[in-house]
């Protein structure tokens, strides 16, 4: 088993993905290539252009899915929204 290719079928399937290393690699390259062009077009465009937001990475495996990932905003502001609350009460109580 020693000297098995990492992305080889084995290691994929220890892992529990199906991409290889070359997948990586070209994700990486996607993200690169989107970065310099958002990059690029801000540094160069119109004074009265919008800017152009950062592109979201290409999504890898086990990265959480849009709705997980938005499910996880939603927790984490609701409890930025309670400690906020939970400060205000003890500075100002009453107020809330």
């Amino acid at each position: 088993m020693e000297g098995l290719p990492a992305d080889g079928a084995l290691g994929r399937a220890v892992s529990g993905s199906v991409w290889r290393l070359s997948d990586y690699r070209d994700a990486d390259m996607v993200d690169a290539l989107e970065r310099i062009f958002t990059a690029l077009y801000n540094a160069h465009r119109g004074e009265k252009a919008p800017v152009m937001p950062w592109p979201e990475p290409v999504p890898r495996p086990g990265d959480p899915s849009p709705e997980a990932k938005a499910k996880a905003q939603a927790k984490e502001a609701r409890a930025a929204r309670e400690g906020y609350e939970d400060i205000v009460s003890q500075v100002a109580p009453g107020r809330i």
